[in-house]
């Protein structure tokens, strides 16, 4: 039995009524309608308060980011695992985890918005924290409601940790200052 299949059982035995019912807000959260719902109030806001840059960032990345998932999709076409074991109803293929990129890439992007905005100490510490433990809930999700493999899950965060990482190194780099050299 491979890893996947091991977690996969190990879920099937542990689910509960309630927890069946947590794992289902939980996993709607981080749905495409509910993320792109957060990032469209977020642009907005970072656009109010003259934050252009950051408000690129994060709409950009995540419109990319939902097109480049969609396309690793198609390209690894893997199945899902089998129609008894889930709780919920998907035709799209497997891998990556479309929740677990798409969360990872809205927790990172938000995660550099707190950094840049938002004194250190306790509330930015607890904001980022939060917004790991989201993206952490809702890959579980997956899983837990037979949606995912592990590996999709795993995947899904890799993938979107290094597109978000991507869209904050090109921001942050557009917006540092251009130094010159005098050939000295």
């Amino acid at each position: 039995m491979t890893v996947d299949q091991s977690v996969l059982q190990w879920m099937l035995e542990h689910r509960a009524p309630l927890l069946t019912d947590i794992m289902t807000v939980v996993t709607h959260s981080g749905g495409t309608v509910a993320v792109f719902a957060v990032v469209a109030v977020v642009t907005i806001l970072l656009l109010r308060r003259q934050h252009r840059a950051e408000a690129v960032m994060v709409s950009g990345a995540m419109l990319t980011g939902w097109a480049l998932m969609s396309s690793l999709k198609l390209l690894f076409g893997r199945m899902r695992p089998p129609a008894s074991a889930r709780l919920v109803e998907l035709d799209t293929y497997s891998f990556p985890s479309g929740h677990a990129m798409m969360t990872a890439i809205l927790a990172c992007v938000l995660g550099a918005v707190v950094v840049r905005f938002v004194t250190p100490g306790v509330r930015r510490i607890s904001l980022l924290v939060l917004l790991a433990c989201y993206t952490l809930a809702v890959g579980a999700s997956r899983v837990y409601l037979g949606a995912h493999w592990l590996t999709d899950v795993l995947a899904g965060w890799a993938f979107g940790v290094v597109w978000a990482g991507l869209w904050i190194w090109a921001v942050r780099r557009r917006r540092a200052p251009v130094t010159r050299s005098n050939g000295v």
